[in-house]
């Protein structure tokens, strides 16, 4: 049977029925091996082939004498028609055709069942529809591997949906398997895997390692047996799989990072008000640039071997790295988890750090101790790029000799508030000129962060603030928006756009060019007027 039998809007419109569900199940039944979902979505695609080649043979055995162009017919005859879903019809007139570009041909009138009449050629040698159109062996597998290539992933989505309504299959890391089947696992081997799990301090383990030292019933098949420990370790709220796409780790929930389990103060985001309209093609541009998590932008090229990023003072503070679209490609994601756990390996000393992706809200943690081994501030560039080994990235300082260079420095006062100075400092690693800031005392800027939370002080107050004393850095007065943003996240953590909307919609501050921004002096203008 071939992909012409069953055109694409065959799979593309297709809805997973019950027959579709059952079929799986008993598929597993006799099995009795857990499949992921591509391999259960292969499985579903041939028996539909199987099904409707199996109802256009019925068709044909039922159907009688078969329409081809190339014989001739007589009134009184009845025929059907493959074109037209076997259809049947009985030959009523049959008449000399005329067309000076065809040979010699007649032209029959067929009353079809429906009541309806159709005209069709006859003793015509050449004509598409002279091949017998019978369902034969065909190659079964080549359509097989053409359907799942072109409609799978589509597939896939719908039958994951289907079995999820039901409580006949189980999951865990898309392998399924019927409930029924699963093997024992009680409370006392669930307490043993805590109790493994604990001396292994918070690092996670393999099913199969845990399978050494647990007990579990005898049997044939030792898939079915990890299937059901997974399945077992998944409904108990204690155990935490994270491991990436087609990997099983095992955790303890309450062994995992602070960071990992909950968003961290710094790192969330009160939206603020927002209107995309007013955002210009230039700062659409630099948004995309700064690769901020909490921009939900869309990048329509294909994915980066590597990319650099430049860190924002609030993942420097945190040892955390953002997850942005452009960068989303290089870090391990999951079918389910929403806690992965991975390995970050340093591209200069190949060193290998545990760390997490924290997925559905977008952002790495564990560099905490890196940053300050090379000597990072906020605005340093770090290089990102994929490794060969599965589940690791691999990360690079842009580092060098350490030499004092004039940099925006910050100073927080005890009551809060932020003071910039261009000083002298040591830099040990390349830099973005507009994200840099220098942090001589991180505990007194601690402080101002959390009087900023504690503050009433709105948005456009802070971002005003802000922007008053970040130009007296500059002799015309002038701020730009990057430099602005890398600032504001000292005390507030905001994405870009609302910041540059806020921008070009408020009286206070003029555009100068290049997103450049001149504060006005209001008190100036009242007195001129």
């Amino acid at each position: 049977m071939n992909l012409s039998t069953l055109p694409a809007e065959y799979w593309q419109s297709l809805e997973i029925s019950k027959h579709d569900t059952d079929f799986l199940l008993n598929y597993l039944f006799e099995l009795e091996t857990p499949l992921i979902g591509k391999e259960l979505t292969s499985a579903l695609v041939a028996e539909r082939i199987r099904f409707e080649q199996e109802a256009i043979l019925k068709k044909q055995k039922g159907s009688g004498k078969v329409y081809l162009p190339k014989e001739n017919y007589e009134t009184g005859e009845e025929l059907a028609f493959p074109a037209l879903n076997w259809a049947k019809g009985e030959v009523t007139a049959v008449r000399a055709g005329k067309n000076p570009e065809v040979e010699a041909f007649d032209v029959m009138t067929v009353a079809m069942e429906g009541g309806n009449e159709h005209l069709f050629a006859t003793g015509v040698d050449e004509h598409a529809l002279n091949v017998e159109n019978e369902v034969g062996e065909g190659d079964g597998e080549s359509d097989l591997d053409e359907i799942t290539s072109l409609f799978g992933d589509a597939l896939g989505d719908k039958l994951a949906t289907a079995l999820r309504k039901g409580d006949e299959l189980v999951s865990i890391a898309d392998h399924w398997f019927p409930r029924s089947l699963l093997v024992d696992v009680n409370i006392g081997h669930l307490n043993l895997a805590e109790a493994i799990l604990d001396m292994a301090e918070g690092e996670p383990l393999e099913t199969s390692m845990l399978m050494k030292d647990i007990e579990l019933p005898e049997g044939d098949n030792p898939s079915l047996m990890e299937f059901s420990l997974n399945f077992a370790l998944k409904e108990d709220l204690r155990f935490d799989e994270v491991g990436s796409t087609g990997k099983v780790l095992w955790c303890l929930e309450r062994l995992e990072p602070e960071e990992v389990r909950s968003v961290p103060d710094r790192l969330h985001y009160e939206p603020a008000k927002l209107d995309r309209s007013t955002l210009t093609d230039e700062m659409l541009s630099l948004e995309a640039k700064l690769d901020d998590e909490l921009s939900k932008i869309s990048i329509e090229k294909a994915p980066p071997k590597k990319a650099m990023i430049s860190l924002l003072y609030p993942h420097w503070r945190l040892g955390t790295l953002p997850i942005s679209e452009r960068v989303r490609s290089f870090f391990p994601s999951a079918y389910e988890s929403p806690r992965i756990r991975f390995t970050l390996v340093d591209g200069k000393s190949g060193e290998k750090m545990p760390a997490w992706v924290v997925k559905n809200n977008h952002y790495v943690y564990g560099l905490k101790e890196w940053y300050e081994e090379k000597g990072l501030t906020p605005g340093s560039f770090i290089e990102i790029r994929a490794s060969k080994a599965p589940g690791e990235v691999i990360i690079t300082a842009q580092t060098h000799r350490s030499k004092r260079e004039w940099v925006r420095t910050v100073i927080a006062g005890s009551d809060g508030g932020l003071v910039f100075a261009t000083l002298k400092q040591a830099v040990t690693a390349k830099f973005d000129d507009r994200m840099i800031l220098a942090i001589p005392d991180s505990d007194a800027l601690d402080n101002a962060w959390e009087l900023a939370q504690a503050s009433d002080k709105q948005f456009e107050t802070l971002v005003r603030n802000m922007v008053q004393e970040l130009t007296k850095l500059n002799p015309q007065g002038h701020v730009h928006a990057q430099e602005l943003y890398s600032a504001v996240n000292l005390l507030k953590r905001c994405p870009p756009a609302p910041l540059f909307s806020l921008l070009a919609t408020c009286s206070w501050v003029e555009h100068v060019g290049d997103l450049y921004f001149h504060l006005i002096d209001e008190t100036a203008t009242e007195k001129e007027v």
